[in-house]
């Protein structure tokens, strides 16, 4: 059984990793491009998509 510091430890660290994955659509596609990208191609095609709303 957890105890409660243990439970509160992985309730906290799950909400940071979700928080780091859909925070922001570029940060999430950085991310994500690494396990989705089977290859360079697919992984440019991923960051090609935010390209247009980096530098606005």
């Amino acid at each position: 059984m957890l105890s409660l510091n243990e439970l509160w430890f992985l309730v906290i660290a799950i909400l940071f990793v979700g928080f780091f994955v859909l925070e922001g659509f570029d940060f999430g596609v950085g991310m994500v491009s690494r396990f989705l990208g089977k290859n360079d191609f697919e992984k440019r095609v991923y960051l090609n998509t935010i390209g247009p709303f980096w530098h606005a």
